[in-house]
């Protein structure tokens, strides 16, 4: 399947989705207002958790962020992922690791990003792997969680919720630090 980027530099470019049902690539429409609730990311750093196709590290690359750290434990995802990065020039801007993100992030507590996104698949959804991973934000920085929209949004200690809105059957949840 094509996903597109929807604006930006690379707006219209067209990249590839991993095949099968493993991953489920984050809609345009979805990506388009979780970009638009964020604003400008001019110069910021991306971590996307949960990388799937990479549809959400192009769009901020796009859209002017400075980098993006994309991880996915699945290696058809990371397949597809490289090849995008290759198709798009985006190389000098990604930095792409085939993990599990629970052991990755145990093994890289002191790793901090502007922006950290999680869109894991909704069928193995685990609200204490989200908890954890919100330890990557900076303190400026930016939780956004994909999340069931049949589910309550995850309450995440040391994070205030600052809006959510649903989009069919994904919520998007924006959190920034306390304190």
């Amino acid at each position: 399947m094509k996903l597109r980027i929807i604006t930006g530099t690379l707006g219209g470019r067209q990249f590839n989705s991993p095949h099968g049902n493993i991953t489920h690539p984050m809609s345009e429409k979805i990506r388009g207002a979780l970009f638009n609730i964020m604003g400008d990311i001019e110069g910021l750093t991306v971590f996307d958790a949960f990388a799937g196709s990479g549809a959400v590290s192009f769009e901020a690359l796009s859209r002017g962020a400075k980098h993006a750290f994309l991880i996915d434990d699945d290696k058809f995802a990371m397949r597809t992922i490289k090849e995008n990065i290759e198709e798009l020039g985006l190389h000098d801007q990604t930095t792409v690791q085939q993990a599990n993100i629970k052991s990755w992030t145990n093994n890289n507590r002191d790793k901090l990003f502007d922006i950290v996104v999680c869109d894991p698949p909704y069928d193995a959804v685990l609200e204490m792997l989200i908890q954890k991973l919100s330890r990557h934000v900076a303190p400026s920085g930016s939780l956004v969680v994909s999340w069931p929209s049949k589910e309550p949004i995850p309450v995440i200690e040391g994070m205030e919720t600052l809006r959510h809105k649903t989009y069919g059957n994904a919520t998007l949840a924006f959190y920034k630090k306390t304190g």
